[in-house]
């Protein structure tokens, strides 16, 4: 047994800040529960050119399924999250979009854009956040989608996102990854005040009536407890974070006694409002190489009818995918999840067999030209209006939960997903990207139709990895935390990820979860 002040779970984008800025002052002890392994296990996570070594490390992504959907044809859907010091952040591609002023007009009073940009301001900051320098593969996907009606846009986080298309700011600086755990938790390290524990898969908190004090949790195959003497701060992720609250007892209470698991407090909104970014891929192959090896540029639109935005409010985002830069370690991780049936891909040694054949195939000249030749548009629905959930189904802590992303619930997230690759295929139609060449090949010319396309999405669409919304920030009845983030229905805890995000912004969300962990840090210190 241990005893600190406060107890973070989760190091991911946001827990690094918030452990990271509670030990900045040196009367307050801290410890960090991270399941995977520290940054320097895995130096691909430090290392900017790291990230698609870092895709492919079984280490470093927890491996999960969504249930079966009807939206996508009962496929189920491959929803890995970063596992590690660092988290996503520290194997994703190292997005830093804010999203738009319109998007945090949705959010509760205190969230809003003029609320939150001077705490944007002082994490660029400390992150140092920057574009990469143009390539004439880059101007041209610019020119196409002028030409399709998008405005280019020096600066994508200014809060304007009608209908632009520029360099996303990326978090990086030289060859090195700026991830929260670089910019904000590295520093601390062996500090005396701060103990972090990898391999630690918190288990539950443990609670004195309502009172969180401690959390009980396993390393190896020994099970530890650490209390709390003034808060627990929970920062696993919108998946993993509901999963724990359900495991201590905090949740619906029908769910919970189904799991058989006792009731701490029956707090209904736990792990509902569950939603995500689904995208479809669109390919195309070039006349030439493709001379750029990150997908650097983001687009934004307004492609469907989109009945409960605002009028100037764009629903879907375009990026502009180099295949040279990840399509190898792309189709080697997900090809297998995406192909096989549940029963055959957990079959011992059945995956890492098509793993090795689909390293051959791209270790052939003809196959290494082509993807060489070879880009994309990934066209993601940004204001999905499909609400599912996450859900525990054992009391047991090594299981995993019921995860339902429910794509396509509302019929509109289809419609507007449908005329995004219409737009798409506008951008690739267009004369300054016919002379770069792009002939299409995925999901080719035969699929025209409406309803094609529709069935094309259905079949392909796949997660960009931005979960949300499974414990809403507000002031309603189906909010779970409120604005400081405090748990309603208990003391001691509050929750400082992305699950709190009540609607998503259109953008990606490493950004917005790192505000939401600095702002935390700042209500804990502010008292």
């Amino acid at each position: 047994m241990t005893e600190h002040d406060y107890i973070v779970i989760g190091g991911g984008s946001s827990g690094c800040i918030v452990a990271g800025e509670l030990a900045a002052d040196p009367a307050r002890s801290v410890l960090l529960l991270e399941t995977g392994d520290s940054a320097d296990q895995n130096p691909e996570t430090l290392e900017a050119d790291g990230y698609k070594r870092a895709f492919v490390n079984e280490r470093l992504m927890y491996e999960r399924f969504s249930v079966p959907m009807p939206g996508t044809d009962n496929r189920r859907i491959f929803m890995g999250t970063g596992r590690g010091i660092g988290g996503s952040g520290a194997i994703n591609a190292m997005v830093y979009t804010r999203g738009a002023k319109l998007d945090y007009d949705e959010w509760p009073e205190g969230w809003r854009w003029n609320d939150i940009a001077p705490d944007f301001e002082r994490l660029e900051a400390r992150l140092r956040v920057r574009r990469r320098e143009p390539t004439e593969f880059t101007e041209t996907c610019i020119e196409a989608a002028e030409e399709t009606g998008f405005r280019r846009k020096a600066d994508l986080n200014d809060g304007d996102l009608e209908g632009v298309l520029g360099y996303e700011w990326m978090s990086y600086e030289g060859p090195h990854r700026r991830s929260s755990f670089v910019a904000f938790l590295r520093e601390r390290m062996g500090a005396p005040n701060l103990r972090v524990a990898t391999g630690a898969r918190a288990h539950r908190i443990v609670f004195d009536g309502r009172r969180a004090v401690g959390v009980q949790y396993r390393r190896g195959d020994v099970l530890e407890e650490a209390r709390a003497k003034r808060e627990i701060i929970i920062t696993a992720g919108a998946i993993e974070t509901p999963r724990l609250l359900m495991l201590s007892g905090i949740g619906r209470s029908d769910v919970l006694r189904a799991a058989g698991l006792p009731v701490v407090a029956d707090v209904p909104a736990v792990g509902a409002n569950f939603h995500d970014h689904p995208n479809v891929q669109l390919f195309f192959v070039g006349k030439r190489k493709v001379d750029c090896n990150y997908p650097q540029l983001y687009g934004f639109h307004r492609a469907g009818p989109a009945t409960s935005l605002a009028a100037n409010q764009s629903d879907s985002c375009y990026v502009f995918y180099p295949a040279r830069s990840s399509f190898r370690e792309g189709v080697w991780k997900l090809l297998p999840a995406i192909a096989l049936p549940k029963s055959i891909y957990e079959t011992r040694g059945v995956v890492s067999t098509m793993r090795g054949a689909i390293s051959t195939a791209f270790d052939a000249m003809p196959v290494r030209r082509f993807v060489d030749h070879l880009w994309g548009i990934v066209v993601i629905l940004g204001k999905p209006k499909s609400r599912g959930s996450v859900r525990v189904a054992s009391h047991r802590p090594e299981a995993d939960a019921l995860v339902d992303p429910a794509y396509f619930a509302d019929p509109e997230d289809l419609e507007t997903l449908v005329r995004g690759v219409a737009l798409a295929r506008r951008i690739a139609g267009a004369p300054s990207a016919k002379r770069w060449g792009s002939f299409e090949v995925i999901p080719g010319r035969g699929t025209s139709s409406e309803s094609d396309v529709a069935s094309f999405i259905r079949k392909n669409v796949m997660t960009t990895y931005h979960f949300a919304g499974t414990c809403k920030m507000g002031d309603d009845a189906l909010s779970v935390v409120d604005t400081r983030l405090r748990l309603r229905g208990v003391t001691g805890v509050r929750i400082a990820d992305a699950s709190v995000i009540p609607t998503t912004p259109v953008a990606a969300l490493n950004a917005p979860s790192m505000l939401i962990g600095s702002r935390a840090a700042r209500y804990i210190l502010e008292g």
